[in-house]
Parts: structure tokens; C-alpha cells; sequence
């Protein structure tokens, strides 16, 4: 039995919700929330409004941005024959932080997981091979996670780009181990994942 206020009982339910947050660590945050000077308790709030109404997706490539591009496709010293596919944009991040890559990104916002009834329908596939129609890469990366929905979606996608001749299609190699996901690799195995990338053939 709670012993809690409605309004209090309401924070704590909310952070529960967040991902990793569990009961007791829930009721700690709240009661940080309540210690707080009322004006930092209102920045928290402002930020989290911010947030939800100023960022959107890229337009071109489905990035967090601010703006109708992100910095990424919006800067003209990177290399636009080259474009990495990745699952969210903490991938993105992550290939970011480790330095090794120059070319430009499109985001699938998800994986191919059947089970949890997430299909390639639901994802930005069909913006990506429009880009593919529309602009000239000489190589697209697959840099999807090295787990089941991520080599699964890998797969399907090497099968859809197929239909694109003279396009190199590459796959993330060694360092990420099986099964994990890119998000928690460090930037040199990011960079060994990149550099040691194989190509994708039947």
C-alpha cells in the first residue's frame, strides 16, 4: 500500500516509466524533485517541454535536429558518396564519437523484429531507397546492431540494395561482438567495426 500523495504517487509513476528506473530508484528521484529549489524543479520541467516541442527528425536522413537538417547533412565538407545505416540515433552518436567516419547517415528509426510486430513498413526504408534513387553514393554501410532484429534487418536491406548497380554495399565487421548492441562499444571498436567493414554479397 502507498502511502503517497495523488500528486506525488503521479511523479513517482512517471519515472517509473523510464527505461532502467525501477520502484525504489523512482521514489528517490522524487523526492530529489521535491528538495529542489522550485525554479531548478521548473527547469527540469522546461527542458523536458523543450525538448518534446522543438526536436523533430531530420528531413534528409531522420536525425535529431532543431532545424529542417541536421548538422551532419547540412555540412558541405562531409562526404556525401558515403552513407551509414543505423537503428537509432544513439548509433549515430556513437559512430560520431569515435572519429573514424565522414560520410553522412540515415537513420531507420528501429529494426526489423517480427515478433514484436515492427516491420520494414514501419521504418524509414522507403525514404532510404529513395535516396539511393536520388543521390549518387558509391557505398552505403550497414552499421544495424550485431544482434538478431539488427543482422535481420542488415540482411533484408542488403537484399533490397541489390537493385542498385554499381552501389557498394559493406557490412560493420570485427569488434562488435555478437549480440550486443553499438551503442555500448567503445570508439576503438567502433573504429575497428568500421574500418574492418566487409561487403555484402550473396
Amino acid at each position: 500500500m502507498d502511502f503517497y500523495s495523488k500528486t506525488l504517487q503521479r511523479l513517482i509513476t512517471e519515472f517509473e516509466r523510464l527505461p532502467g528506473i525501477g520502484r525504489k530508484t523512482a521514489e528517490r528521484l522524487a523526492y530529489h524533485v521535491l528538495r529542489q529549489p522550485s525554479e531548478e524543479a521548473l527547469e527540469l520541467a522546461r527542458a523536458i517541454h523543450e525538448v518534446k516541442t522543438r526536436v523533430r527528425h531530420c528531413e534528409r536522413c531522420y536525425h535529431l535536429t532543431e532545424t529542417e537538417l541536421c548538422e551532419i547533412c547540412a555540412d558541405p565538407a562531409r562526404d556525401a558518396t558515403t552513407l551509414c545505416v543505423v537503428e537509432q540515433p544513439k548509433d549515430l552518436h556513437t559512430i560520431e564519437a569515435s572519429g573514424s567516419y565522414q560520410g553522412v547517415y540515415h537513420v531507420l528509426l528501429g529494426s526489423v523484429a517480427p515478433l514484436d510486430g515492427v516491420t520494414p513498413e514501419d521504418l524509414t526504408v522507403e525514404a532510404l531507397l529513395a535516396r539511393l534513387k536520388r543521390d549518387p553514393f558509391e557505398e552505403v554501410i550497414l552499421a544495424t546492431n550485431p544482434n538478431f532484429e539488427g543482422e535481420g534487418t542488415a540482411l533484408f536491406l542488403g537484399e533490397k540494395l541489390r537493385g542498385f548497380p554499381g552501389l557498394k554495399v559493406t557490412r560493420i565487421a570485427r569488434g562488435i561482438p555478437s549480440g550486443s548492441q553499438l551503442e555500448h562499444a567503445s570508439r576503438t571498436v567502433v573504429s575497428d567495426a568500421l574500418e574492418g567493414r566487409r561487403e555484402v554479397t550473396d
